[in-house]
C-alpha cells in the first residue's frame, strides 16, 4: 500500500492508501499533535539493559512503491518511512514527539527577512564515505526544484527562490518570502551526495544518506529490509542499534502472527478487531493522526454536486458515529474540522456536520437529487464504511450506485474526466510530508492534480478565495494572525466542501515493550525507531 492517493498525472503524486501519517511539523516550536488511546496491553515488566549490538525487528504493512526509495520522488509508505533512517534534510522532525531539530544543519535556522545562511554540521558524511558539502545541498534543492523532475517535494517550499554555495559548509537560501514554517518544511528535501545520485537506476534502488543507518538490502527481492549502524554518523539521532529488520507483511493475520509469535517486535497497521486479541501478549496503542476518510466532490457543471446544498446535504445524511463505532471499532473521531482535533492548530470549524435524517432527505427534496455515483477506494477499513454510507444516504431519499476499486484505479477513472464520477470516497494523509496547516492544506486545495483535473473546481469565486487565504497565511510572519487566517480557511471550507475529511482515523501499533527500548507508537503510516534501541 501506498501513502497517498495515486497521482497518475505526475510521478510524484503517491497512492494513497490509508491513514498515513508521517511528518514534518510546522514551526520549530510545534511539537506533539497526536492525542491517544488510554494505555493498554500487556502486563509484562519494561525492557532489560540497552544492547549496544542489538536488533530491531518489525512486520510493516505496507508494500514497496513503485518509484523507489529515491526522497525526490518516492511516494510509498514504507520507502518514506525507511528513508527516515537513512536521509537528512537541513532540519528534519521526530516522527513520535513531531518535534523539528537541526539534522545537517547545525541549528535551526530562522528567517525574519529573505535571505538565510545555514552552516552544515561538522563531520557530516555520506553512506559511501564522501563528506556532505554545500555543494550537495544545492544540487539537492535544484533536483527537488527543476520542473522536469517532476517532484512532489517542490509544491511544499513554494517560498525558496533559491541555494546558492556560501562556503564549502555554507548555503544561502534566498526566499521570495519570509515565512513561519521554514524549519520545519526544509526537512521535506532530503540532501543527497550529487555523485551518487547521478546514476538514477541505482539510486532508487539503493540510495546513499547520511542518517543513522545505511540500507543494505531493499526487500525487492527478499521481502525483507535490512539496516545497518552508520558508525560514521554525526548527528542528534545515531542508531541505538546494530541492525534492522523490518518484514513486508501486507497481511493482517500474517502480523498479527508475527507479533503473537514474538518473531518481531513490533507491528503496525494492528487490524481493528485484533486489538484486544493483542493486548495479551503485547503492548497496543492507538495514536490519533490526521489520515482520514475524504468526500470528494465533482464541481463540474451540470453534476448534482456542483450545487452546494447537495454536497452539505451529503455530509448532513452521514450517521458519522455509526461508521465510527460499527465499521471502525472507535479507531476515529467524525471530523469537526478540516485538521483533527489535538493538533496544536485546530480550531473547530464554523460549519460542523451531525447526522440529521430529515434535514437531508428535505435538502434533497429541494435540489431534486434522486440518485448519486459514488466511486471509492477497496482498502479493508474503507470497504467496512461504505455500506454504512450508502444505506445513510438511501434513508435519506437518494439512490447509491457505488463501486470499489483500488486506489490507482479509482485516480485512472477520474482524471480530466469529468463526467465518470459524482463523489470519491478514499483515504489520505499528507501529514507525512509536513503537518503545518498550509502543507496539510496545499496538498488538496492548491494544485491542478486535485482542483482542476479531479474536482473540477478549479476557478470558481470558492477556489480564488482559497488560493488568497492560503498566500495570506504562508507569508504572515506573525503566528497569531497565521492562526486566524487558518481559521478563516477552516470555516470557507467547511461551508463550500470541495473535498472534505468524514473523520480522522487513529492509528494502532503493537509492541513486545519488554525488549524496545524508548519505543513510541506514532500518528502516521509506517514505523519509526528514531531513537529507539533493542535489549537484544
Amino acid at each position: 500500500m501506498n501513502v497517498l492517493a495515486h497521482q497518475t498525472s505526475r510521478r510524484g503524486f503517491l497512492q494513497l492508501t490509508g491513514a498515513m501519517g508521517l511528518a514534518a511539523t510546522l514551526a520549530a516550536t510545534v511539537s506533539g499533535c497526536a492525542s491517544r488511546d488510554n494505555t493498554t496491553g500487556t502486563s509484562q515488566g519494561p525492557a532489560g539493559p540497552l544492547a549496544k549490538d542489538g536488533t530491531l525487528t518489525a512486520a510493516i504493512s505496507y508494500e514497496l512503491g513503485t518509484n523507489g526509495y529515491d526522497p525526490m520522488s518516492t511516494s510509498a509508505a514504507l520507502t518514506i518511512a525507511a528513508n527516515w533512517h537513512t536521509m537528512e534534510g537541513l532540519t528534519e522532525i521526530d516522527p513520535a514527539t513531531r518535534k523539528t531539530y537541526p539534522a545537517l544543519a547545525r541549528e535551526l535556522p530562522t528567517a525574519t527577512g529573505t535571505s538565510v545562511d545555514i552552516a552544515l554540521r561538522d563531520g557530516a558524511t555520506f553512506h559511501d564515505g564522501s563528506p556532505v558539502t554545500a555543494d550537495d545541498v544545492v544540487f539537492s534543492f535544484e533536483r527537488v526544484q527543476d520542473p522536469a523532475n517532476k517532484s512532489l517535494y517542490a509544491q511544499f517550499i513554494p517560498f525558496v527562490d533559491k541555494v546558492v554555495k556560501k562556503d564549502d559548509r555554507t548555503v544561502t537560501l534566498t526566499l521570495k518570502h519570509p515565512t513561519a514554517v521554514l524549519a520545519a518544511r526544509l526537512s521535506v528535501v532530503k540532501i543527497v551526495p550529487k555523485v551518487a545520485a547521478a546514476d538514477k537506476k541505482s539510486f532508487d534502488a539503493m540510495p546513499v544518506g547520511s542518517g543513522p543507518y545505511r540500507m543494505t538490502d531493499n526487500g525487492a527481492s527478499s521481502k525483507q529490509i535490512v539496516f545497518e549502524r552508520f558508525d560514521k554518523y554525526t548527528g542528534p539521532r545515531p542508531a541505538r542499534a546494530k541492525t534492522m529488520k523490518w518484514q513486508i507483511i501486507p497481511d493482517a493475520a500474517t502480523r498479527t502472527n508475527a507479533i503473537q509469535s514474538k518473531s518481531v517486535q513490533v507491528v503496525d497497521s494492528v487490524p481493528y478487531l485484533s486489538v484486544d486479541q493483542l493486548k495479551a501478549s503485547s503492548k497496543v496503542e492507538s495514536v490519533q493522526g490526521f489520515g482520514l476518510l475524504f468526500a470528494m466532490f465533482n464541481h463540474s457543471s451540470g453534476n448534482p454536486f456542483a450545487t452546494k446544498e447537495n454536497r452539505q446535504g451529503f455530509l448532513t445524511a452521514i450517521d458519522m458515529d455509526k461508521v465510527v463505532k460499527t465499521a471502525l471499532l472507535g479507531q476515529a473521531t467524525p471530523a469537526t474540522s478540516f485538521l483533527q482535533e489535538g493538533h496544536p492548530d485546530y480550531q473547530r470549524a464554523k460549519t460542523v456536520y451531525t447526522f440529521d435524517a430529515a434535514k437531508a432527505k428535505d435538502i434533497f427534496a429541494k435540489t431534486g437529487l434522486k440518485k448519486i455515483r459514488m466511486l471509492c477506494t477497496d482498502h479493508d477499513w474503507v470497504k467496512k464504511c461504505t455500506p454504512i454510507i450508502a444505506e445513510s444516504l438511501k434513508s435519506a431519499g437518494v439512490d447509491v450506485d457505488f463501486v470499489e476499486k483500488k486506489s490507482a484505479d479509482v485516480y485512472n477513472t477520474i482524471d480530466g474526466k469529468p463526467e465518470a464520477y459524482d463523489v470519491v470516497l478514499a483515504p489520505g494523509d499528507p501529514s507525512v510530508f509536513g503537518n503545518d496547516p498550509d502543507l496539510l492544506l496545499r496538498w488538496w486545495y492548491a494544485g491542478d492534480t486535485w482542483t482542476e483535473q479531479r474536482m473540477h473546481w478549479k476557478g470558481q469565486p470558492s477556489y480564488t478565495k482559497v488560493q488568497e487565504l492560503l498566500q495570506e497565511a504562508l507569508t504572515a510572519t506573525d503566528t497569531a494572525a497565521q492562526k486566524k487566517t487558518w481559521g478563516e480557511l477552516f470555516d470557507l471550507l467547511s461551508d463550500e466542501l470541495p473535498l472534505y475529511p468524514l473523520f480522522h482515523r487513529k492509528s494502532p501499533t503493537a509492541w513486545d515493550p519488554t525488549t524496545l527500548v524508548d519505543f513510541a507508537p506514532i500518528a502516521l503510516t509506517g514505523l519509526s525507531f528514531v531513537n529507539v534501541g533493542s535489549t537484544k
